[in-house]
């Protein structure tokens, strides 16, 4: 598994989709997930240290796996499936055996190791396939002058991609 960091929340134009961005830890792939508006409240809130007056729904988990004598060790992102991410809550179990793992969606999971102050691991496979490339500096921003590089690259690669693309590309192939 490859640990990343949270670099934040962005949405994205012109469809205002949030999408949750990880950077693997000591590389510069950044691993895009799309997710709900409440998701996406919900990490901004914990990421900026608001603090609701009353729990938030991972506030209530996080506050329950607490209050059984659980710690969530970590969330994983364990696989991508039709556009699809699935991730797992680890909790350690206390004792010496083998540690509970929750199935969840990554935002809720993210949501709770935000607040729970654990790692995020992702499947290597997922980050080879859908990282990109980014030089963000420490805000998370894109770098100006490699965004003008990137962006004029992408540009020829579209160009490109359209010199070469019928519209019989698009369609579904027989069932």
């Amino acid at each position: 598994m490859i640990r990343v960091d949270l670099v934040g929340v962005r949405v994205e134009l012109p469809s205002s989709t949030p999408v949750v961005l990880l950077r693997e830890r000591g590389g510069d792939r950044v691993v895009p997930i799309w997710i709900g508006a409440t998701e996406a409240a919900a990490i901004a809130f914990a990421t900026q240290g608001v603090e609701p007056p009353r729990p938030l729904t991972h506030d209530l988990l996080l506050d329950v796996v607490e209050a059984l004598g659980r710690r969530v060790r970590s969330v994983t992102i364990d696989s991508l499936e039709g556009g699809v991410y699935r991730g797992t809550l680890v909790l350690e179990t206390g004792e010496e055996g083998e540690p509970t793992r929750v199935d969840c969606r990554p935002s809720d999971g993210i949501a709770v190791a935000v607040r729970a102050g654990c790692p995020i691991l992702v499947e290597p496979g997922i980050v080879d396939e859908v990282g990109l490339q980014l030089d963000l500096d420490e805000d998370g921003d894109e770098d100006a002058e490699s965004a003008g590089e990137d962006a004029a690259e992408q540009v020829e690669r579209f160009k490109e991609f359209l010199d070469h693309v019928s519209p019989e590309d698009f369609e579904r192939p027989p069932s």
